[in-house]
């Protein structure tokens, strides 16, 4: 039995080059069920989703291999597998990260957040909503991960003002000792238990004192539970707004960029999707989605409830607020005045975001029609606006300084340096949207995606409104155990040949498609936000999964109610679009030369 156990530890140690090189000799016979060019295609695909669902290799890293497989196997030329990795939506989503880097230097994002809760109040639910709020807002533009990072010391300071130390689930005690001040120097309050347990009872009867204690105790344990919902409702409310911000925006998160990439692949007369469009239509949804959200975190974890019937108990907790009104003051107030460099990232930041929606807005000519046609583009406007912040200086610039010979001669740093640009960019999140599009590259030109649409004709006679359902239930329960970048990229090839066979538009299945993959809040495992929320200790498997079982339910509905309604009009989802008929033509153009070739050899 040891012997056993010994060898099982073992093969566990290796685990990950078992499936290394185990992986490829199961799927073989994928080379010899299919024909040729398109079975050595999807052999590569499912490696590489298989990869990507274990890690067994970096997702970065797997997301390079058809860079090596593509030419081997004779699918595509290296001259067009490598300029995958660089398309513009590359560089869009570079220009994102690097706007992002900027406002983290300067610590804006700090400033807002602060102001933000010093706006909606210090009461439970309220201070909910409004970490909900800006973490959304920052998860438009930094990542969902950084917003995460960010926000959650904030709401731990906040939540030790309010309640002090939060107690040990296994053991509590009732009087909660002297609390250190976290790094971001938010000092804690008294918490209502304590400052109810300072009350003289020294002069007291020894009979009124025992009654005393005996209700204490029990009003002790209400409190603490109390405190124990309150926690677990703040902790587990910023990564899911997290999750839910980043789909307001094509920059906001991985799976919406590769979207656009892979749009321009299948289907490069698809001009619809662009930032302001995405906005309009994904803003709405975030809003209503954060709305719904908050409030059943508010009800789940009883943060809304009349508890306060005792007057002076109430009296107690508006006090530990207001304290607590006061800690988030001084610590907005040790930021200081708004500096020179903060104004100027702010001012870029609006002109990035209002550059980006104006340029085609469709509704109205946007500033792209003063150029040539085809000629601009969104990465255009996002790496403009990244260079100014690499010389843009960040102190105010004066005039006298040329007339004042005792002024220091110190050079002016840049709101940005290249430095902090490649200490907090994640590049391997670039390389794996390279790799997502030279994957759907390899479909199209292998005729893989006319295979993979042969086959779904068993899915015909689906409804539309049906489909749209039943494939956001599928990839939200899918991307709760695998990366969502990974799961979209897998996924949006099927999805944009069913939409063919369906008859409809193929941005019908693919948006819900892209937008379903960033609603995983079952698992801590699910996504990056998800980790870092439960790695704080506070939380456990069973109160994410309850919690986001209906989270992922109202995503899905709100979604499909959203590509019902106001997406129907904003994408033109009605209608069966010309750049759909271009494409068939292509593919059959491409299944009637590969034909020839195989009859031919």
């Amino acid at each position: 039995m040891s012997l056993l156990v010994t060898l099982v530890k073992k093969v566990w140690c290796i685990k990950r080059f078992l499936i290394l090189v185990v992986t490829p000799l199961v799927l073989c016979p994928v080379l010899l069920s299919l024909p040729p060019k398109e079975g050595k295609c999807l052999f590569v695909v499912l490696l590489m989703a298989f990869y990507w669902c274990t890690e067994a290799l970096p997702l970065a890293v797997t997301a390079m291999l058809p860079i090596v497989l593509f030419p081997f196997m004779g699918i595509l030329p290296s001259s067009k597998v490598c300029p995958q990795f660089f398309l513009d939506t590359n560089f869009l989503f570079l220009s994102g990260l690097l706007m992002a880097a900027a406002i983290e230097e300067w610590n804006l994002h700090r400033r807002i957040a602060l102001k933000v809760l010093m706006l909606v109040g210090v009461q439970p639910a309220r201070l909910i909503l409004g970490m909900m709020m800006t973490t959304a807002f920052l998860s438009m533009w930094l990542s969902n991960t950084a917003s995460t990072a960010m926000m959650l010391p904030i709401a731990n300071a906040i939540l030790k003002s309010l309640f002090g130390e939060r107690p040990n689930n296994k053991s509590v005690k009732v009087e909660a000792g002297p609390v250190a001040a976290p790094e971001n120097k938010l000092h804690p309050v008294p918490t209502e238990l304590q400052l109810l347990t300072r009350t003289e009872e020294k002069d007291l009867p020894e009979k009124m004192e025992v009654s005393i204690d005996v209700a204490g105790e029990k009003d002790a344990g209400k409190e603490r539970d109390y405190q124990n919902r309150v926690w677990k409702a703040f902790l587990i409310s910023i990564p899911y707004s997290a999750s839910i911000g980043g789909t307001a925006t094509l920059t906001g998160t991985a799976p919406n960029l590769i979207l656009l990439g892979q749009l321009k692949s299948f289907f490069p007369g698809c001009d619809v999707v662009n930032f302001g469009s995405w906005f309009v239509f994904a803003f709405p949804l975030m809003i209503l989605f954060l709305i719904i959200g908050w409030l059943w975190i508010s009800l789940f974890h009883g943060v809304i409830s009349f508890r306060c019937k005792n007057k002076k108990k109430s009296e107690v907790r508006l006090d530990a607020e207001a304290k607590a009104r006061e800690v988030i003051s001084e610590d907005y107030r040790k930021l200081g005045p708004t500096i020179f460099a903060e104004k100027a990232v702010f001012f870029f930041f609006c002109l990035f975001a209002i550059l980006l929606f104006t340029r085609d807005p469709k509704f109205i000519p946007g500033w792209a029609s003063l150029f040539s046609p085809g000629f601009t583009s969104d990465a255009v406007t996002g790496i403009t606006i990244s260079i100014i912040l690499f010389f843009f200086p960040s102190e105010r610039p004066s005039l006298s300084w040329w007339f004042d010979l005792k002024a220091p001669n110190t050079e002016n740093k840049p709101l940005l340096s290249w430095k902090k640009a490649q200490e907090t960019v994640p590049w391997n999140i670039i390389l794996l949207l390279g790799g997502g599009f030279a994957m759907a590259k390899g479909c199209e030109e292998s005729g893989l995606s006319v295979w993979i649409g042969g086959r779904l004709q068993p899915l015909e006679g689906l409804s539309p409104a049906l489909a749209v359902l039943l494939i956001t239930i599928l990839i939200a329960s899918f991307t709760e155990f695998a990366s969502n970048t990974a799961t979209i990229i897998v996924f949006l090839p099927v999805l944009s040949e069913l939409a063919i066979r369906l008859k409809v538009n193929p941005l019908y299945l693919m948006i819900p498609g892209t937008v379903g993959c960033s609603y995983a809040f079952m698992l801590p495992v699910s996504t990056p936000p998800n980790s870092i929320a439960f790695s704080t200790g506070h939380l456990m498997v069973k109160d994410m999964a309850k919690t986001g079982l209906l989270m992922n339910l109202m995503g899905v509905l709100l979604l499909s109610l959203a590509m019902n309604t106001w997406a129907s009009s904003i994408f033109g989802l009605g209608t069966f679009p010309d750049w759909v008929d271009l494409h068939l033509h292509n593919a059959t153009a491409l299944a009637s030369a590969l034909h020839n070739v195989t009859a031919g050899g």
